[in-house]
Formats: structure tokens, sequence, C-alpha cells
């Protein structure tokens, strides 16, 4: 009897002590639950200022190489109205006007050549007037979707690629050279034609300094060295978000940016062609910088 009153006890006393650590146990849980509840909003919030901050995180680049949408093409086909509202655009640098040069020309037609890389910010954002100018005159096929480097500065800006894309134009020629991947790895070779007219153009009396890309030569009328726009303009933006700034919000920054500097290689172009096509070469938009055009 004695040892049953025992046992008795002792198994009291266990079950107790088993209630005490469940009970331990659920108040850890209540505390980590009610913990949680309390942190996770600021753990959110936390994320969305990161994702804000990062550059390219509101919507990735599109793949590179792959073809373009029909969101980024109609971006580089914006119309005449468009153009002509947005006239001189801002934050535009012209290219430099140059006398007394040769004519460059290719099956007796003015010659326009661009040389850069696909790593390179600067060339990202001059590309995308580039194309809309020149796009005017004839019809581009191939391009391709590119992003310049991710470790330069202005990392991961959406652009398009002339590696591997055709023009074809009554009126001009275009040569799209790209010299280097985005990982730095040779891609397309310079002609020692290419050579001579990159070396002989892109350095001093012409250039402020030598080899700089972007590098575009209109006929040897008018060079380009350096961007027409920073790309800062462009950070954090995707190809279709660039597009889609192009033609809808046509008094933004992107826009302007990319419009004027547009018209102004549209009034070079012109220059070249002898005003045609007529309907392009009197229009708002590639007369806005008539005076820097004619040399005034």
């Amino acid at each position: 009897m004695v040892k049953s009153a025992k046992t008795t006890a002792r198994q009291r006393a266990e079950q107790a002590r088993l209630a005490r650590e469940r009970a331990a146990a659920r108040g850890r849980r209540v505390r980590t639950a009610w913990w949680s509840i309390a942190v996770a909003p600021a753990l959110v919030v936390l994320f969305l200022i990161i994702k804000a901050a990062t550059p390219g995180s509101s919507e990735p680049t599109a793949a590179e190489n792959t073809p373009l949408s029909a969101t980024t093409m109609a971006g580089l086909s914006p119309g005449a109205s468009t153009l002509d509202n947005a006239g001189r655009g801002q934050n535009v640098t012209f290219p430099k006007k140059v006398d007394g040069q040769p004519p460059l020309t290719q099956d007796g037609k003015p010659r326009v050549l661009y040389v850069g890389a696909e790593f390179c910010p600067f060339c990202a954002s001059q590309r995308w007037p580039l194309v809309i100018a020149l796009s005017r005159f004839g019809t581009f096929s191939g391009l391709t979707n590119a992003h310049s480097a991710s470790d330069d500065v202005f990392p991961n800006t959406a652009t398009v690629s002339f590696h591997g894309a055709s023009y074809t134009s009554d009126l001009l020629a275009f040569t799209g050279v790209e010299t280097t991947t985005n990982t730095h790895q040779p891609l397309d070779t310079l002609t020692p034609d290419e050579q001579q007219i990159f070396n002989t153009y892109n350095a001093p009396p012409f250039a402020t300094s030598q080899g700089s890309i972007p590098f575009v030569d209109f006929g040897n009328q008018f060079l380009q060295t350096g961007a027409s726009l920073q790309p800062a303009l462009l950070a954090g933006l995707s190809q279709d978000q660039i597009a889609s700034a192009i033609v809808g919000d046509p008094t933004g920054q992107v826009a302007q940016a990319i419009l004027g500097a547009a018209n102004a290689f549209t009034g070079i172009l012109c220059k070249l062609t002898g005003g045609q096509p007529g309907d392009v070469c009197t229009s708002t938009g590639a007369t806005a910088y008539q005076t820097e055009v004619n040399g005034g």
C-alpha cells in the first residue's frame, strides 16, 4: 500500500512537470508568433525600399541577343507627330560639325559609321536615338536586345545591339560595329577602312581624346564622340519601359532626351541626303536643330 502511494505521487509529479513544459512551449510559440506578426510589416517595407533602390529591379532587361518585343519596336518607330512635338528635347549633346573633309560614302550613298561595344553604357543610351533617326530613312533587320556590362557604371543599361543587324536604305549606308560583348569578349572587327576612319576622326583635333566610344561619323561632316544623352536617365528601366516612355510620356525626361537626340540626328541625315525624303526633312522635328546643322 505504501509502495502504491509513492508510485502515484511520482506519477503526479511527472505529470505536473510535463504540464509545465507544455505550458512553457505554448508560451514560446505565442511569443514567436506575435514577434513575427509585429516584425513582418517592417521587413516588407525594408524589402520594398531595397528593391526600389536597386537599379533594374523594377523590371529586368530582356535576355541578351533575343528578338525585340513589339513594344520595343514601337518605341523605336515613334511616329512623326511624336518627334515633331519633342522638338529639340532636353539634355541633348549635339554632334560636332567638321569642314573640309572628303565625303564618307559607300555605294554612292552618304555613309554613317557607328563604333561601340555592348559593355559600354554610353553606347547603350546612344543606340536609341540613332536607330530612331536612321529608321526614318531606311529599315533595320536583326536588331536584338542587349544591355551594358553589370560591372561598369550605369550597370545593365537596357538597349539594342547592332551586332548581326543590317540596314537597308536607298538614301544612306550605315555600318554598326560592336567590338566587344557585355562580358568584354571580342565581337565585331573593324575593317582596315573602318579602322582608319576611327583612328583619324576619333582623335585630336576632331575629338578631345583618342578612341572614345560611342563614336558616330556622319559622312565626315558631323562627328559624335561620347553619348548624346546620359545613360543615367535609363537606369533601372527595361527595353519595354524605355520604349513605353518614348511613346507614352513624350514630355518626360527619357523621351525628351531620346527624341531630341533623334531629331538632331535626323537633321544631320537630311543634310547628307540633300533633304530627302522631303516629308521627313521638312518636318518640325527634323528642322529643330537647323541652326546647328547649317553651322550657324
